[in-house]
């Protein structure tokens, strides 16, 4: 197949070239001077060649602003949230008047659309959550609009933790982690939906693959976990104690806003439709999964 990647450089971008690359024809959709392979587009200023696009097979939009690099501001919150919706919404309505449109986009969201939600079991008939990462991944998912409206199918992937120790939270976690200062956040009893990063890449290939899901698809692996229970399994792999929490307070002040939505918020989802596609992780363990990733 001809796919055409946006965000090939990031994390999830660089693991499926590696996994497809040597398989099927890779375009790269780049940001500013392109290789002659790749295509050059400018979501903010808002240029793309349409005509680029024609005659993909699929097309996989994973372009978006690092959420966890930096202290959130208003202008740093501003600029997350156009790299998400204004990109989508600029390819999805270049793939929507191209002359030969890809039959599938499969779009990257995040399951912070159902904000903090204690331990409700969400799926992806639940609604949106509340707050600053409900809100943009709302937006996310409607700014594509414009492909769906001229008949492609649109997948939004509503992403969990990743875990890949080259990049994301995980790596985040891991120097306090193997230095013995890492410890259970907040309460602990919040719920983490995490996937590995080798499901991950198939889940992306299986929705290409699979004209029946569409619409909004939890990547998620079927068991979430709190807090404690991750804390103590990552500790266990690595064979370092986890013995010095870090309260809801001090996150607070270290982080602000970013602690509540990112460190404390609990988001228990269930991938019901990958399940009910008969899509088998091969990882629905997290020791499994960490010992997969850090071994």
């Amino acid at each position: 197949m001809k796919i055409i990647v946006s965000g090939s450089t990031g994390l999830i971008g660089t693991a499926l070239l590696n996994r497809v690359g040597p398989t099927h024809n890779i375009v790269r959709l780049v940001r500013g001077e392109a290789n002659p392979d790749d295509i050059s587009w400018d979501p903010g200023q808002g240029t793309i060649d349409p005509g680029a696009l024609s005659g993909a097979d699929a097309v996989v939009h994973l372009a978006g602003e690092n959420i966890a690099n930096r202290r959130w501001s208003d202008k740093v919150k501003q600029q997350i949230r156009n790299s998400r919706v204004r990109s989508t919404n600029l390819l999805s309505d270049a793939l929507a008047r191209t002359t030969r449109p890809p039959a599938v986009i499969v779009c990257a969201s995040a399951i912070g659309y159902y904000g903090n939600r204690g331990e409700t079991i969400l799926n992806e008939r639940s609604e949106p959550g509340h707050g600053f990462l409900a809100e943009v991944c709302s937006d996310w998912e409607a700014a594509a609009a414009p492909a769906r409206n001229a008949g492609i199918r649109v997948v939004h992937l509503r992403i969990g933790v990743v875990l890949s120790a080259h990049g994301g939270a995980l790596a985040q976690m891991l120097p306090p982690f193997k230095l013995g200062v890492g410890g259970i956040l907040g309460s602990g009893r919040q719920y983490m939906s995490w996937i590995s990063m080798e499901d991950l890449v198939r889940v992306i290939l299986h929705t290409i693959d699979n004209p029946t899901l569409t619409g909004a698809v939890n990547a998620v692996a079927p068991f979430s976990i709190t807090n404690r229970l991750f804390t103590k399994t990552l500790g266990r792999v690595i064979r370092r104690p986890t013995v010095l929490p870090l309260p809801a307070a001090f996150a607070r002040v270290l982080l602000g806003e970013m602690a509540d939505e990112l460190l404390l918020a609990s988001t228990r989802v269930v991938p019901e439709k990958l399940l009910s596609d008969g899509f088998i992780f091969t990882h629905t363990s997290l020791e499994d999964a960490l010992k997969a990733e850090l071994d």
